[in-house]
This record gives C-alpha cells, sequence and structure tokens, in this order.
C-alpha cells in the first residue's frame, strides 16, 4: 500500500463504507455538558484497507458483554497515547513536524481521555486497574534498534493501533444498546481515522526510503494479533478463547 496517497473521504468510490450519525438527536456530551457533534458521515473504507484483518464476531459478542471492562481499557488506551506521544516530544525535539503533530495528538488524546473518565461517572463505574494485553507489546518486540529506523517502526505501530481503534469503535457503535455509548463511539471515527494517517505521514518524513515494505511487515503483525486466539479481553485483543 502506498502510504502517502491514502485517503478518508472517497466520495466517488462507489464501494466506500460510510458510517452516519442515523438518530435525530445527534449530539453527545461531555462530563461537564459541553456539546460535541458526532461527523455526518465517515469513510472506513480507507481503514478497512490499511488493516490486515476485521475483527472477528467472536471479539465483539465478547465486548457486549463486558462493556465496562471495555470502557475502562479505552480510558487506558487514551492515556498511554497521550503518553507515547508526550515522551516522543522529549525524545525527538528537533523535529519541527512532528513536535506540531504530536502536541495536537497529546491535546486530543487527553480530551477523549477526560470524556470516557466522564462516561464512566455517568455509569456510576469506578476506575479499576486493568494490565496491559499482549497487542502493542507484540509489535514493539519487532521494533529495531538504531534510529532513525526505531522511530519510524514506533509510527507505523501507532498508526495500526489508531486505525484499529477506528475499526473497533465503528464495530461496536452499531451493535451496543448504549445510545449513549454508540454516538460517542460515532463521534470518535473522524478523529481516530486521521490520527493514522498522520501517524503514517510522519514515518515516512522521517525516512529517505518508502516505507510500504514495513508497513507491509506490520500490518503482518498486526492481524495475527487480532486473528488469533487470546487469553486476555482487551479493547485491542484477538480473538477471546
Amino acid at each position: 500500500m502506498n502510504v502517502e496517497h491514502l485517503e478518508i473521504t472517497q466520495t466517488n468510490n462507489t464501494s466506500s463504507v460510510f458510517f452516519a450519525d442515523d438518530s435525530d438527536d445527534s449530539r453527545v456530551q461531555d462530563e461537564d455538558g459541553q456539546q460535541l457533534r458526532p461527523p455526518a458521515k465517515v469513510d472506513m473504507s480507507a481503514v478497512y484497507k490499511f488493516l490486515g484483518a476485521r475483527t472477528s464476531q467472536a471479539w465483539i459478542d465478547a465486548a457486549m458483554n463486558n462493556i465496562p471492562l471495555i470502557i475502562q481499557d479505552h480510558a487506558n488506551c487514551e492515556k498511554k497515547a497521550a503518553g507515547t506521544a508526550m515522551n516522543l516530544i522529549f525524545r525527538y525535539e528537533f523535529a519541527h513536524d512532528l513536535q506540531c503533530k504530536l502536541a495536537q495528538l497529546i491535546r486530543e488524546e487527553m480530551l477523549h481521555y477526560e470524556q470516557v473518565l466522564g462516561i464512566m461517572k455517568e455509569r456510576g463505574q469506578d476506575w479499576m486497574h486493568l494490565g496491559a494485553g499482549r497487542y502493542a507489546k507484540g509489535m514493539l518486540k519487532h521494533k529495531r534498534t538504531y534510529e532513525p529506523a526505531a522511530m519510524i517502526d514506533v509510527l507505523i505501530i501507532g498508526a495500526f493501533i489508531e486505525a484499529r481503534s477506528c475499526e473497533r469503535f465503528a464495530a461496536l457503535s452499531h451493535v451496543i444498546d448504549d445510545a449513549r455509548l454508540s454516538k460517542y463511539y460515532r463521534y470518535l471515527l473522524k478523529s481516530e481515522s486521521r490520527h493514522f494517517e498522520d501517524y503514517l505521514a510522519l514515518a515516512q518524513s522521517l525516512s529517505d526510503t518508502c516505507i510500504n515494505e514495513r508497513v507491509d511487515f506490520f500490518k503482518a503483525i498486526e492481524s495475527e494479533l487480532i486473528s488469533t486466539p487470546d487469553d486476555e479481553l482487551r479493547f485491542h485483543s484477538g480473538v477471546p478463547i
């Protein structure tokens, strides 16, 4: 896949897959009452093309039966994403474009974290410790150890995490029986789909050669992690055992 030509809005593509808010009240609120309007439509075809596998029905079924766990792990993921981006800002302080993109990403991830905390408060859900699953570690163990290759790999891995998040928000939004949560997941689709493209663009900007081969390498690894049995249910886990 040529990462320089990924498009999220493909209005002329008849095979595009759109997710729209079809309810009369398309607004959701954070815990402070701020109004957040989900995008009218988000074309998911680029996300689906980028990923090597779709989420299994078994994972969707397990997630539906464990919504509090999924919400908790979602909060963890938003916090970790912001923390990872902050670490990168300090480590690569002379890369101007990278700094600007990461600063924007940190703001968005922390806003999402705050919003998920608000949803937990609404639901009367207490915070609980939830250990990390195998997903991110399963990709990071293949990261190269020299620069700038290590940074390129981290950004590519970040792209897959964001794309998978987007795909799972879409999958859950149409089956979950909580209208508030369903609307919120649809609201997140636009930013998550943009984040994966941002990570890819940053990775390519740091490389003197095309990164497609490396993207394909991690695509196979990510697909295996999602498609094989997993004994822990997490937002990015594999097929539940």
